[in-house]
């Protein structure tokens, strides 16, 4: 696990790029709270808003998630933590007034970017 990258994904980098090229500003891989342990793969302070770009595996995609038949039981419990952090995350950063945006790596990045702009400019 040591090896998978936490950030600068292909597709974080492809997303991040058209955000830029759009004229966009934001924080990579940022805290948005300091009372909280989650780290936004994409963060504009002043809009409020977080991305988070999730792993269609480390976060159980209903899609495309697939389980491990070596160590299952392990890994179950380890995919469902993840799956619970992340609803207490967004949660607790909407309580603090942040917007939280969700994406699966599998989207195509100009949906997402199209997505992440609507809701920063409203």
């Amino acid at each position: 696990m040591q090896k998978q990258q936490r950030r600068d994904t292909s597709v974080e980098l492809s997303v991040r790029r058209l955000l830029h090229a759009g004229g966009f500003r934001y924080r990579v891989d940022y805290r948005p709270s300091s009372t909280l342990r989650c780290r936004g793969d994409i963060v504009f302070t002043r809009a409020r808003v977080v991305v988070f770009i999730d792993g269609c595996f480390w976060h159980g995609c209903p899609q495309h998630a697939t389980q491990p038949k070596n160590n299952a039981q392990w890994w179950r419990e380890k995919l469902d933590a993840n799956m619970a952090r992340d609803i207490r995350s967004a949660a607790a950063l909407e309580g603090r007034g942040w917007h939280v945006l969700r994406f699966w790596e599998h989207e195509e990045p100009g949906d997402i970017v199209d997505r992440i702009i609507a809701t920063v400019e409203n």
